[in-house]
């Protein structure tokens, strides 16, 4: 059974950084391409970033989080990290880690391509 774990949420003043990370559990981790969505309150679920699997290298981001986000991987942690840089107001959301496992979707950056879900983390930027 595949459980996904985040932590790292917390308070921050914009301008500031964060760091989530999300444990996995499953022998075949580095198989899987892994994503970041939020959900603000009243709002959907929108995608955030993802990571292709092995270590391709190959990386997906929301245009509004372009340049102060990064993902990353570590397939010996069995982890995805997801490093918030110049965080605005506007990032306060829950934030959720989920793994696709199909190898279909090189990149998957819609919410049905992910089959594993993490519970969220919440992440609150001040003014």
């Amino acid at each position: 059974q595949v459980q996904l774990v985040e932590s790292g949420g917390g308070l921050v003043q914009a301008g500031g950084s964060l760091r989530v990370s999300c444990a996995a559990s499953g022998r075949t981790f580095s198989a899987w391409c892994l994503g970041w969505f939020r959900q603000a309150p009243g709002k959907e679920r929108e995608f955030v970033a993802a990571i292709g699997r092995w270590s391709s290298g190959s990386t997906s981001y929301a245009d509004s989080v372009k340049g102060r986000f990064t993902i990353s991987r570590d397939n010996a942690k069995n982890t995805v990290y997801l490093q918030m840089n110049s965080l605005k107001p506007e990032d306060t959301a829950v934030y959720y880690c989920a793994a696709d496992s199909s190898l279909v979707v090189n990149v998957p950056t819609r919410v049905n391509d992910y089959d594993y879900w993490g519970q969220g983390t919440q992440v609150t930027v001040s003014s």
